[in-house]
């Protein structure tokens, strides 16, 4: 059992009421730390690696403690001492290992794999400071390293190393792990993260992110994503994927000789879940690896590796889909680009008459996504809507060449941490409503026997009430930033694109702004709250970010219109920060580009939390209808066959919204005296003519539906009682997006482990 005072005492020499809260974060990690050691790692013959650039796998105290039974033990005995768990856990950095969507995701399906008793590890890089910490000056976005490696520390440092042949030198990695525990099991898994023992800080240029980008050896794993806007950052990028997957695939094959794999056997050892296209020169390198390290012919080698790798697409933007030129890679591993060609040659001889199939194009660009599609097992998107377009569309070569090759797996959450860590007062109601069996199967129907029940719709406001103020003191304590508890949250927190259209939700800021400016006073004040990092080399995201700042500035000095309006931009969005924000939303933006987002899960952590979406035809959004009704979600915009039909046909005239009389005023607002009196001339001016003569993205083709159904969502939120029956419904269908439910999924149809 533990015992905080004592230990508090052995270690710090003074009682726990006493001890800082870094002293008993220290405490707790070295508790959690000594408990995990005593768990041992999953076996069976099958094991599965789930290779990433991206984990962002967030704080690790609570949920970890929750994982192994001592939250509510530790949590009582912090308050009995005067102490906060929440305030214990902000002493915590949180591991800059990851930016977005991609990286949680990889974070939920680690937990879930070991929840579920699969013998299944991560495997990515340790980044230093991850993409950046955002800072906000001068209503810009600035950047800084986002330091996070320090003492104390959930990294262990293993003896595993392996050389990794580069063009010009050999580097020596070491490796590193931390423990990945499931809810009430008694075993674990690693997240397995690699990292060169030369690479420092010191060559960073004072307090930012520049760097020498040639210096490899010092700067390998510095940062998640370096600037690619050059060719010395296109070679980075790939050096950088290069070590990953050299070292995943070294460390695959060397644990499978050790459960008695004779190499030529691998596949009935190790699957590879390829985790978008990051990590695709993993098939050319364990074609490398079994040729040259296994004496296996290259014929051979080649369908060992096919039947080892399956490949999950998350986008169909042609940006993230990458492509390097092939003097890139060879300049970084010749005999890689060697064994590319060769693949490519199979592939053309093979399918000479369709050039939209072949890996190397006739630019010598070498397209990731069809080498993983071809040298794969298997190719899945990330939701029905997402994976329909891709067979159907964006990838429909390729699936009338494989059509067994591809499924669908939408997405999921971990309920451990975006309900029950991240939301215990909803938790407990939860226990208190339906019992305690949805731990285990995420089955929250039984909630749906008190959707007419008055006491329980009131206990859910309640708790919504109170997970605001929380919100509330924590912005206050952490940001210096005051929120109204009592209005309604309106949350869009997602990386910064044009896409997610965060500039649209600006756009409706503005409308609402003229509209309090006329005299039309909202019935409960609004708080909109953005979150989320713009890549550094992408100036429109800025620009988006820039405006949003400046309105948020503007209204806070309008007396006439801040009572009843306010908008806030959270710096340095994280996990941190969600799990925060998103138990205190009422209202949660999702308001993509019809399809443009492949799947999405902040939809589904606000939906279990008892938020309502406002939602385009896009991802998982529409599943989520398809499971509450049209009428328990806000919906909206043109579909995806318009969306797409648009584009394939140059259809889309921004110019022609743009004139509108509701829309003009709003558009030209960004360029108003007002706003540029508080912003910067050219970001304003730069954003409203991209807005104007451009809107790639289509902002302004939803707007005015856009407006219309916000307003009618804050119109409804004035009736309490149908309010949080749509909020329970929600709640009680959520069940379905546990990514536990996902991985049952990737198992049963992909991985074939033994648990």
């Amino acid at each position: 059992m533990l015992n905080l005072q004592n230990q508090a005492r052995e270690t710090f020499n003074k009682p726990l009421a006493d001890c800082s809260n870094s002293e008993i974060y220290k405490i707790l990690l070295d508790f959690v730390q000594n408990e995990s050691q005593k768990l041992p790692v999953n076996d069976s013959k099958r094991k599965l690696y789930y290779v990433s650039a991206e984990f962002l796998i967030g704080k690790l105290l609570t949920n970890n403690l929750l994982n192994l039974g001592f939250y509510d033990e530790v949590k009582e005995e912090l308050e009995k001492h005067g102490k906060s768990l929440d305030e214990v856990e902000e002493a915590e950095h949180e591991p800059s290992l990851g930016n977005g969507g991609l990286g949680r995701l990889a974070a939920c399906f680690l937990d879930s794999i070991t929840t579920l008793g699969l013998n299944g590890d991560g495997v990515g890089l340790n980044y230093h400071f991850g993409l950046f910490r955002q800072v906000f000056e001068e209503n810009k976005q600035k950047y800084k390293p986002d330091e996070w490696l320090g003492e104390p520390t959930w990294l262990k440092k293993s003896e595993i190393s392996f050389n990794v042949p580069f063009k010009s030198f050999t580097l020596t990695s070491s490796l590193y792990d931390i423990s990945v525990l499931g809810y009430q099991q008694k075993t674990k898994n690693r997240l397995r993260l690699f990292d060169l023992e030369s690479v420092t800080g010191d060559i960073i240029h004072k307090d930012s992110i520049d760097f020498d980008k040639t210096n490899i050896k010092e700067n390998l794993t510095l940062f998640l994503y370096p600037d690619d806007s050059d060719r010395e950052g296109n070679l980075l990028r790939i050096y950088q994927q290069y070590f990953m997957v050299s070292n995943a695939a070294q460390l695959i094959i060397a644990e499978a000789i050790e459960r008695g794999s004779n190499v030529k056997d691998l596949a009935d050892y190790a699957v590879i879940q390829i985790n978008d296209t990051h990590p695709t020169l993993i098939i050319p390198e364990l074609i490398r690896l079994l040729t040259t390290e296994h004496d296996i012919e290259f014929s051979e080698a080649v369908e060992i590796t096919r039947n080892m790798v399956a490949f999950t697409n998350h986008t169909i933007l042609s940006e993230a889909l990458e492509k390097w030129p092939l003097e890139d890679i060879e300049e970084v591993t010749p005999i890689i680009s060697e064994i590319i060609e060769q693949l490519d040659q199979m592939i053309k001889s093979e399918f000479s008459n369709y050039p939209k199939v072949h890996i190397i194009d006739d630019n010598d660009v070498i397209h990731m996504a069809r080498l993983a599609i071809h040298f794969g097992f298997s190719t899945n998107g990330v939701s029905e809507l997402h994976t329909e377009i891709l067979k159907d569309i964006e990838l429909h070569d390729f699936y009338k060449i494989y059509p067994e090759k591809f499924s669908n797996k939408t997405n999921g959450i971990t309920f451990r941490r975006w309900l029950m860590a991240a939301n215990p007062e909803l938790t407990s109601f939860l226990n208190q409503k339906i019992g305690t069996k949805w731990h285990k199967d995420a089955d929250l129907k039984a909630l749906l026997d008190y959707q007419k029940d008055e006491e329980t719709l009131d206990e859910l406001k309640a708790i919504k009430h109170d997970r605001k103020v929380q919100l509330k003191n924590h912005l206050e304590r952490t940001k210096g930033v005051k929120i109204n508890p009592n209005s309604i949250i309106d949350i869009q927190i997602k990386r910064i694109h044009e896409y997610k259209r965060q500039q649209m939700l600006a756009l409706y800021i503005i409308y609402k702004y003229m509209d309090i400016k006329k005299g039309n006073i909202p019935a409960t004040p609004i708080t909109i709250i953005f979150g989320g990092k713009a890549a550094p080399a992408y100036t429109i995201a800025q620009d988006i970010i820039h405006l949003i700042l400046c309105l948020s500035e503007l209204i806070d000095q309008d007396e006439q219109v801040n009572p009843y309006l306010k908008v806030l931009f959270v710096e340095n969005y994280n996990v941190g920060e969600a799990e925060y924000l998103i138990p205190a939303a009422n209202i949660s933006e999702q308001i993509s580009l019809a399809s443009k987002e492949a799947s999405g899960t902040g939809n589904m952590k606000f939906m279990l939390n008892g938020a309502l979406t406002i939602a385009t035809f896009d991802g998982a959004n529409v599943e989520i209808e398809e499971l509450v009704g049209n009428e328990n979600i806000y919906t909206f915009g043109r579909i995806s066959e318009e969306i797409v039909d648009l584009y394939e046909n140059d259809g889309y005239d921004s110019m022609y919204y743009y004139k509108k009389a509701t829309i003009k005023p709003l558009v030209d607002f960004i360029v108003s005296d007002p706003m540029l009196e508080i912003g910067n001339k050219e970001n304003l001016e730069r954003l409203h003519n991209d807005i104007k003569y451009k809107d790639y993205f289509m902002a302004l083709i939803d707007l005015i539906e856009f407006i219309a159904i916000k307003e009618k969502v804050y119109e409804d939120y004035e009736n309490e009682k149908v309010w949080w029956e749509k909020s329970l419904v929600n709640i009680a269908h959520a069940g379905f997006f546990s990514s536990d439910r996902t991985i049952e999924e990737y198992n049963h149809e992909i991985w074939h482990l033994d648990n």
